[in-house]
C-alpha cells in the first residue's frame, strides 16, 4: 500500500503536536522522518516516529527551550543540545553553519546531547540546492554495537558519515554507516526471522555470522565494521574518526558514561564560492558526474550511478505515486493515531 506524502506529513505533524511538541519542532521532526521514507531509508523514516514520541513521553526527549551555546567563534560553535529533538537541532545548526560559510567559506557546529537525528541523507539536498557542501556525522555515546578490529566487545556505534554537494544536474548525496549494517536493520531482521545475506556480524566469541540473533546473545555479538572480515580495519578507523569529530569536538562523550538515547553531532558547511569559485566547482563536479554516468556498466547493472541517484529517483517516484511504507510501519502509526486521537491517513 502507498500513501500520499502530504498525508503522512500532516499525520506525523499532528501526532507530534498532540504529544506536546511545538509547531517548529513538530514540523522538523515530521519532515526529516518522512524524507527517510521518500529516499528509501525506511529504518530511519517514520519507523522512528513512535520511538521518538515514546522517548518524549518518558522525559528522555526535551520539548521546550533552546540549545545552550557552550562556545562560539565567527566560524565554529559548540552547543549543548539538552536532548531537544535532533531534526530541529540539526536544521538549526546547518542554518548557523551556512551563515558563517557565506562569509568565511566554512561554518561548523558541534552538538553534545542531541536526541536522535534521523536519516542523515535527508539534510543534504537543500544545502546542495543552495550551491554549498554539507558534511554531517553523528554517534551515540550512550550505547555501542561495533567492536574494534580484532576485538569482540562493543565500543562504538555505526557512526554514519553523510555529505552532499551540487552538480549542474542535481546533488551528489552519500550516507554511509561505518559498520556493514545498522542497529535498526539488525532489529528488523530479528523481528522478521530473516538472516543477513552474508556474515555481517560477529557472535560473542568473535566468529562471523549472518544471524541477527547473535547480537542479543550472551555474550552479545557485534556489528562488523564497514569492509567486513576482509577490510573491516578501514571501517573501524573511520568510525573512530567520527567519534573524534562528534563527541571529541563537542567535549562530551563516552568518557562521561552518559545514558539515554541521543547523539553527538558534527555539522560542517563549505561554500565553494569562497574557495576556487562556484563556477569552477560546478565544472569539476559536473565533469566527475559525467564520467560516472557514462561509465560502461558491469554485468548485472543497467548503468553506473552517482551516490544519491537511487535515493533521489525513489523520492521522485514516491512523491508522484505514493510512499510505500515498510509493512511494520502502518501498525505502529495506527497505535499512535489511537493514542493521540489523530486521524490515520488512508492508503
Amino acid at each position: 500500500m502507498a500513501y500520499r506524502a502530504h498525508d503522512l506529513l500532516d499525520f506525523a505533524m499532528a501526532a507530534c503536536r498532540a504529544a506536546g511538541l511545538d509547531e517548529p519542532k513538530a514540523r522538523d521532526v515530521a519532515e526529516v522522518l518522512l524524507e527517510g521514507d521518500l529516499m528509501g531509508h525506511d529504518t530511519h523514516g517514520l519507523a522512528l516516529l513512535a520511538p521518538y514520541l515514546d522517548s518524549f513521553a518518558a522525559g528522555e526527549m526535551a520539548a521546550a527551550g533552546e540549545p545552550e551555546v557552550v562556545s562560539a567563534t565567527p566560524v565554529a560553535e559548540t552547543w549543548d543540545g539538552r536532548k531537544l529533538p535532533g531534526p530541529w537541532l540539526v536544521r538549526r545548526a546547518i542554518a548557523t553553519a551556512e551563515k558563517a560559510a557565506g562569509t568565511f567559506g566554512l561554518g561548523a557546529v558541534s552538538i553534545a546531547r542531541s536526541h536522535h537525528i534521523g536519516c542523515l541523507a535527508a539534510y543534504g539536498p537543500p544545502v546542495a540546492a543552495r550551491g554549498r557542501m554539507l558534511l554531517l556525522t553523528c554517534s551515540d555515546p550512550a550505547t555501542a554495537s561495533v567492536a574494534p578490529w580484532g576485538g569482540t566487545r562493543r565500543v562504538i556505534t555505526p557512526n554514519p558519515i553523510a555529505a552532499a554537494w551540487p552538480t549542474p544536474d542535481g546533488p551528489v548525496i552519500l550516507d554511509v554507516s561505518m559498520s556493514i549494517t545498522t542497529n535498526g536493520m539488525t532489529a528488523r531482521r530479528r523481528a522478521e526471522g530473516t538472516r543477513f545475506p552474508g556474515p555481517w556480524l560477529l557472535d560473542g566469541q568473535g566468529n562471523p555470522t549472518d544471524d541477527p540473533n547473535a547480537f542479543w546473545a550472551d555474550p552479545p555479538g557485534t556489528l562488523l565494521p564497514l569492509g567486513g572480515i576482509e577490510a573491516g580495519h578501514k571501517g573501524f578507523a573511520l568510525g573512530l574518526l567520527v567519534e573524534a569529530l562528534t563527541s571529541g569536538l563537542a567535549g562530551h562523550g563516552r568518557a562521561e558514561a552518559p545514558t539515554g538515547w541521543g547523539a553527538s553531532v558534527f555539522v560542517l558547511v563549505i561554500d565553494p564560492a569562497r574557495f576556487g569559485g562556484a563556477e569552477r566547482f560546478l565544472a569539476e563536479s559536473g565533469f566527475m558526474a559525467k564520467l560516472v554516468r557514462e561509465n560502461p556498466p558491469r554485468p548485472g547493472f543497467d548503468a553506473a550511478r552517482l551516490p544519491g541517484d537511487g535515493a533521489m529517483a525513489r523520492r521522485t517516484k514516491a512523491l508522484a505515486e505514493g510512499v510505500a511504507l515498510h509493512p511494520a510501519i502502518p501498525p505502529a502509526l495506527a497505535k499512535l493515531a489511537a493514542r493521540y486521537g489523530v486521524a490515520l491517513p488512508g492508503a
